[in-house]
């Protein structure tokens, strides 16, 4: 969790206000998020969450507020970035930019059942269709550009072993990246951090609960998303919504119930399937290395706390074991 930007209570409210919603009546910093500042604001037409940006840049944020409002155009339970009278939807607080959305609601399934994981399988193809004629581009900015970028600085802070590792997968993602499969590989935005923690649920009536499947509320936290292959999109989400926190290896009832969602909305070509194995490595691949720069080169912030590598190092020798 994080906060590196302390917006006060006046400013908040003078934005609440410039956007139409209204006086603002309570506001916390949000105890989640490693990359922002995020707030959750209450205002008189509603709860919203007001956000900071800490990397992301006036040049590049169009794109993922303009995807919000398009998946949200048509019916996905996203973020609706709000807009003042001008139809301007980003802003400038304490010089960065900022933009608020509508909060969502629900809560998330921190251990989610196959009937979370085929709700969340689905959702994702309807995500993706949804987003295909999306007009703008912008490529995956955690993609392997910043894989090769990163991996050099954070080399000198692992063990012998982890560098051998890490040195072997990346070039193991580079060859695969210059195939003519992975070429053949369709795609489009993707959303590029489909984490639990970034999807809600909302808990069903408690008469009969037990008997119904699980109703999505929302998925949130588009910053990373990108143009990217939707297999890997696919990937990251299977190797965080259907593994073992503990050991990190494959839960093969909850991935196949992910898979059969998702293909029941958009079929996997052959190329994807053949191709799933090696971009679940490119999954745990790029988030080892995240992690590991959060935590080797971090950023000064009030209530931050990196989330822990070791757990997609773990991914990562599992999806390698599983090939032996």
């Amino acid at each position: 969790m994080a906060v590196y930007t302390d917006v006060s209570f006046d400013e908040a409210g003078a934005l609440a206000r410039e956007l139409g919603l209204g006086n603002l009546l309570a506001m916390e910093g949000c105890h989640s998020g490693i990359e922002n500042t995020n707030y959750f604001i209450d205002t008189e037409q509603g709860p919203y969450v007001l956000t900071v940006f800490e990397r992301l840049n006036f040049e590049q944020l169009p794109f993922y507020l303009a995807l919000m409002k398009h998946l949200a155009a048509r019916g996905l339970p996203v973020p609706d970035p709000a807009t003042n009278p001008a139809g301007v939807y980003l802003h400038t607080l304490h010089g960065k930019p900022t933009t608020v959305v509508n909060r969502l609601p629900g809560s998330s399934a921190l251990a989610p059942t196959q009937a979370h994981c085929a709700a969340m399988g689905g959702m994702l193809a309807r995500l993706h269709l949804g987003a295909a004629d999306f007009p703008r581009c912008q490529a995956n900015l955690r993609g392997l550009s910043w894989w090769n970028e990163t991996v050099p600085l954070i080399l000198p802070c692992l063990d012998p072993q982890q560098v051998v590792l890490l040195r072997s997968e990346l070039a193991y993602q580079n060859h695969v990246a210059a195939s003519a499969s992975y070429a053949a590989l369709p795609g489009g935005p993707i959303h590029a951090d489909l984490f639990r923690d970034n999807v809600l649920f909302v808990a069903p009536p408690a008469a009969g609960a037990a008997d119904r499947p699980p109703v999505l509320g929302g998925i949130f936290d588009f910053y990373f998303a990108g143009v990217d292959r939707w297999l890997f999109d696919i990937a990251v989400a299977l190797n965080d919504w259907c593994v073992d926190l503990g050991s990190g290896a494959c839960d093969q009832e909850r991935s196949t119930a992910f898979l059969s969602a998702y293909s029941g909305q958009r079929r996997l070509t052959g190329a994807e399937r053949a191709l799933l194995p090696a971009m679940l490595r490119a999954g745990a691949l790029r988030f080892w290395i995240s992690r590991l720069w959060d935590l080797h080169r971090p950023r000064a912030a009030r209530m931050l706390k990196p989330h822990d590598p070791g757990h997609f190092e773990r991914v990562l020798r599992q999806r390698l074991a599983s090939l032996a």
